[in-house]
């Protein structure tokens, strides 16, 4: 794994002002294209399911429409899932996983659970690889107060809006190196703190909400996956980043306190998915299907304890 560093943008101990934010926004360029992956995509299954366009993020001279996909033929009499993926841009089997399970897997579920599927919530930072918003906002801290980000802001006042009781959140992440080499240090050098590095765990799990952690669901989760790929160890502390380890591949961590998707909705069943790709032990395809394998696990959970 890479060795942290100290970030080139700012004054150590400082945090940013204008100057260094608009330094680092001119640092980052474009590097895929969110058309061509995602909205393509979501083209070809437009005859499949409806395709809703739920807001659009304007950064000039950057325009993004974004989009949700709910099945057809929706049912009000049943419970309602909600899948999110790429809520931080750069965790690509997040939006690969959220498009591979609709292509794959969700027309399965159609008379037992409405579904409704946002794949790539910060096109922005999918295009540039990176966790922040042009602002060097990190999206997955602004799910609060009405949302703190457009990127929040209008994926939590379109679902607020359809008035769906939700009984599952299923939010897709993953945990890189580049958390270690780029991220953290960046996020310390924007905050004017000192750098603490982090091990990064290798292998998948996953992050239950502490103020209402299900443990029974999200074992069924780390069940599904271990079956695709491997489980994240405990660190020689006996925790994965920074937090203890409840069971296997089972961490509980703050959602709704800190502005995290995955704890703005009033879901009982919800969880963080949490995927390694830069271990040698597995692949692309591994992630993607690790995600699948999370959310199909979850849904079926959730619907054996109605």
């Amino acid at each position: 794994m890479t060795t942290a560093h100290f970030y080139p943008i700012g004054t150590p101990g400082q945090p940013w002002g204008d100057a260094e934010r608009a330094q680092w926004r001119a640092a980052q360029q474009r590097q895929r294209s969110y058309h061509d992956d995602v909205v393509a995509a979501l083209e070809r299954l437009g005859e499949r399911f409806e395709v809703v366009q739920y807001g659009q993020l304007d950064y000039a001279p950057d325009h993004y429409p974004l989009f949700a996909v709910v099945n057809q033929d929706w049912d009000a009499t049943l419970p309602t899932a909600l899948v999110t993926g790429g809520v931080h841009g750069y965790e690509t089997s997040g939006v690969h996983g959220a498009l591979q399970f609709l292509d794959e897997n969700a027309e399965a579920y159609a008379g037992r659970i409405n579904l409704i599927v946002a794949p790539c919530v910060s096109p922005w930072g999918y295009e540039r690889i990176q966790r922040w918003n042009p602002d060097a906002i990190d999206p997955n801290r602004s799910f609060r107060g009405g949302g703190l980000i457009e990127e929040a802001r209008a994926l939590m006042q379109w679902v607020v809006t359809r008035g769906d009781t939700l009984l599952v959140h299923l939010d897709l992440h993953e945990t890189t190196d580049s958390d270690l080499h780029e991220f953290d240090p960046a996020r310390c050098a924007r905050d004017g703190k000192v750098l603490v590095p982090d091990i990064i765990p290798d292998g998948f799990y996953v992050i239950g909400n502490s103020e209402d952690p299900q443990p029974a669901f999200q074992r069924a989760l780390i069940a599904a996956v271990e079956k695709v790929t491997h489980i994240a160890p405990a660190d020689a502390n006996g925790e994965l980043i920074g937090m203890p380890l409840q069971s296997k591949g089972v961490v509980w961590g703050e959602s709704r306190s800190i502005g995290a998707c995955a704890g703005f909705t009033d879901a009982r069943f919800a969880t963080t998915t949490e995927v390694y790709p830069d271990s040698p032990r597995t692949t692309p395809q591994e992630c993607n299907d690790a995600q699948v394998a999370a959310v199909c696990a979850g849904l079926d959970f959730a619907l054996a304890q109605r």
